[in-house]
């Protein structure tokens, strides 16, 4: 009986049918991506193509959205404000400048990464990766342009949020929620002063981070299992990031700007198989910007969020939204002094003045008659070597303060006229020996209107009674 051969054919076909079905997640000169098509992570997690919202089918889009998510969540779009239209299809190409270029069927640019580079030719690629980025990346490894670095309303973690003003990078919320062109709420470093988040209505705030203080991690979110969501601040090369980390096996999370202006920390509950907010800003009343006026601050400790003035001012009506007037005005001089007020949330409107001892910080503001407060922090912990301190002064009104509980918020020393909280002490010092004067004549009074009138009493031992002749 002759031996059997089988033929090779059906595991060429095996091998063939693996290869077609593997996700490709490179973007290369030679390849382009085209309406319907879409590169997929290679971890499965998230996909990039090209989409319509829900109720539009004229307006299509390339944008970056969960692949394993059954909810459609987008987390970046590449031509949110030049969309392709009338249906027409189009198509994403690489080239061998090393840009990204998205055409119409036209052939009209409507949106690139200007790059501009010839270094890395035929062989850069455009690559999605697990964590959401699509980096462009030249053949020795190194990326020249990721979307990170151009985000439009999300950030996912380890994105890193620049607190420095010169690196520029905000997100801007969509029109609608079917809408992911530009509105006008956008949230990003203030412009004005580095170290803090600002959220902004057009060019008016409503909502404000307050500034770096030199504690690296925050708490967002905890389960039983332990923290899922930090908020971590890192330093490189002196300049410093805001990232959100998360826990190994936690769902997939993501920080949005919604539509509405709201910042919304959300989780993907395969449960419910829906997003979940386990935090929104701004939450409360005293979230909201300078919402208790000039020299007041919001009170969080209490059971209702309540404005109140700062030690040393004073409010001239019952709204004390409108802010606080001091009680005496400032002397350039002996007669000022610096009052420690604990907890609070570092007003706006700072100047930062870097490589400073806190006595020579407290110097700065005590030698300036304009300065009205200030606050320090140690930023040795950042793992900084170009500036170990944090030395933020105040010159004119202070708003959009507050006060947290024991374990947020800072020391901010405030400049008042020493007379405005020595009052009271002075006044409880002249109190109470008068009291004391007053109520020793009362008594000789009052023993001797008894003996006039011949009373006598006796006070019994315990469990006997008083008894008033």
């Amino acid at each position: 009986m002759g031996t059997s051969h089988r033929t090779p054919f059906p595991v060429f076909v095996l091998l063939l049918l693996i290869c077609f079905c593997k996700s490709d997640d490179h973007l290369t000169p030679s390849k382009l991506l085209s309406t319907g098509d879409k590169l997929i992570s290679n971890g499965g997690i998230f996909a990039l193509g090209f989409f319509s919202p829900t109720n539009s089918t004229t307006n299509s889009y390339v944008g970056i959205w969960y692949n394993n998510v059954p909810e459609r969540t987008y987390v970046w779009v590449a031509n949110r404000d030049n969309p392709i239209t009338s249906g027409s299809p189009g198509k994403l190409v690489l080239t061998t400048s090393s840009d990204l270029v998205l055409l119409d069927s036209k052939g009209r640019t409507l949106w690139t990464t200007m790059n501009n580079i010839t270094a890395g030719g035929v062989e850069t690629a455009a690559i999605l990766l697990d964590s959401g980025n699509l980096v462009i990346q030249l053949p020795n490894g190194t990326d020249i342009w990721q979307s990170f670095h151009h985000p439009t309303d999300t950030i996912l973690p380890n994105m890193n949020l620049p607190l420095n003003n010169n690196l520029s990078m905000y997100l801007i919320a969509w029109r609608g929620p079917d809408d992911p062109s530009s509105s006008d709420y956008s949230l990003g470093v203030d412009s004005s002063s580095s170290l803090q988040i600002l959220a902004k209505n057009g060019s008016r705030p409503y909502w404000r981070r307050a500034a770096l203080d030199g504690v690296w991690v925050y708490a967002m979110y905890q389960s039983k299992s332990g923290i899922i969501m930090s908020q971590t601040i890192a330093n490189r090369g002196g300049e410093f990031y805001l990232t959100y980390t998360v826990s190994d096996g936690s769902p997939s999370m993501r920080v949005m700007l919604h539509y509405t202006g709201m910042v919304k920390f959300l989780a993907w509950s395969s449960n419910s198989l829906s997003w979940e907010i386990f935090l929104e800003l701004p939450g409360s009343s005293c979230d909201s910007y300078a919402s208790c006026g000039p020299f007041g601050y919001c009170d969080g400790t209490q059971a209702v969020a309540t404005c109140k003035c700062l030690d040393g001012f004073e409010s001239d009506d019952h709204n004390l939204s409108t802010g606080c007037q001091r009680k005496k005005e400032l002397h350039c001089g002996e007669e000022d002094s610096f009052i420690t007020l604990l907890s609070m949330k570092t007003p706006d409107k700072f100047l930062y003045i870097r490589n400073r001892s806190f006595d020579q910080c407290a110097t700065e503001c005590s030698r300036n008659c304009s300065c009205t407060a200030y606050a320090y922090a140690n930023l040795s912990t950042l793992g900084t070597t170009v500036d170990q301190s944090r030395c933020l002064v105040w010159m004119g009104e202070l708003v959009d303060t507050g006060k947290h509980g024991d374990d947020f918020g800072e020391n901010l020393y405030l400049r008042i006229r020493s007379s405005s909280v020595s009052k009271k002490k002075t006044g409880a010092l002249i109190a109470l020996p008068v009291l004391s004067v007053l109520s020793v004549l009362v008594c000789i009074y009052l023993v001797w209107i008894c003996k006039s009138r011949g009373w006598q009493y006796s006070i019994m031992q315990p469990n006997t009674s008083m008894l008033i002749h």
